[in-house]
């Protein structure tokens, strides 16, 4: 008696393990189905190099666009010109900051619309009003997610560097 129910149950069960495969839908194209983890499909990536920012400090690109996401990394008030770094005021260096970011973007065919993350590191968390306030003024509404945090010291004893995220 207990083998027909249990036949039972596993004869139920059939047309639900049915339709699991069949919403799984077939194998995506470019992907392997022998081995799940192997994926034949190439995602391009192009280097950002920006006029419109200061020339990297290091080895690393001002930005990577890959797919549809651009990687900007890292910015300070450094002006793209003259090389001076804008430190005496808050305001100036950030502003400089995200003109540099703004400068980025529009050399990879975007705009500061196109941000969906940023991260703002500062060296004195008391400055976040006024960095705020300035980072705020890029943007209408539909705001970026984000998070501040506060760091013991930036590349050339900067004040604020911001890095973001950017999606086409």
């Amino acid at each position: 008696m207990q083998g027909r129910v249990i036949q039972g149950y596993l004869i139920a069960a059939i047309p639900v393990i049915f339709l699991l495969i069949q919403s799984c839908g077939p194998a995506k194209a470019g992907y392997s189905t022998e081995n799940p983890t192997q994926n034949n499909d190439t995602m391009s990536k192009k280097i950002i190099t920006s006029k419109n920012a200061p020339e990297p400090i290091g080895p690393y690109s001002h930005a990577v666009l890959a797919g549809n996401t651009l990687y900007v990394s890292g910015q300070v008030g450094k002006h793209p010109q003259t090389g001076e770094l804008m430190t005496g005021d808050i305001k100036t260096e950030t502003t400089r900051v995200m003109e540099n970011i703004k400068g980025i973007l529009t050399d990879a065919g975007m705009g500061m619309e196109n941000i969906v993350k940023a991260t703002i590191f500062l060296k004195d968390l008391s400055n976040f009003s006024a960095v705020n306030e300035v980072y705020g003024s890029y943007f209408k509404g539909d705001y970026p997610a984000r998070e501040t945090v506060q760091v013991s010291r930036l590349p050339l004893d900067a004040n604020v560097e911001i890095s973001v995220i950017a999606v086409k």
